[in-house]
């Protein structure tokens, strides 16, 4: 019996930083919605970094675990 195999061409992953606009428009929800997610562990497709004692975060959302979560993936 032979062996089926199955080839998938995957995206040209850079590690690009993907704007949390961009994917707050991909998946159809408001950017503060994403940020919020992010910020509670509630989506996995990036972090949320607290700066120093401020309010403010920074996020890291790197394409390919945007990718693997919401399937979208834009080359630069």
């Amino acid at each position: 019996m032979s062996e089926v195999q199955y080839k998938v061409k995957l995206p040209n992953f850079t590690g690009r930083n993907v704007p949390i606009h961009e994917i707050a428009k991909a998946i159809g929800k408001d950017a503060q919605y994403v940020r919020v997610g992010l910020q509670s562990g509630i989506l996995t497709f990036g972090y949320a970094m607290k700066i120093g004692n401020s309010s403010e975060y920074s996020y890291y959302c790197p394409d390919k675990k945007v990718w693997e979560e919401t399937g979208y993936f834009k080359s630069t």
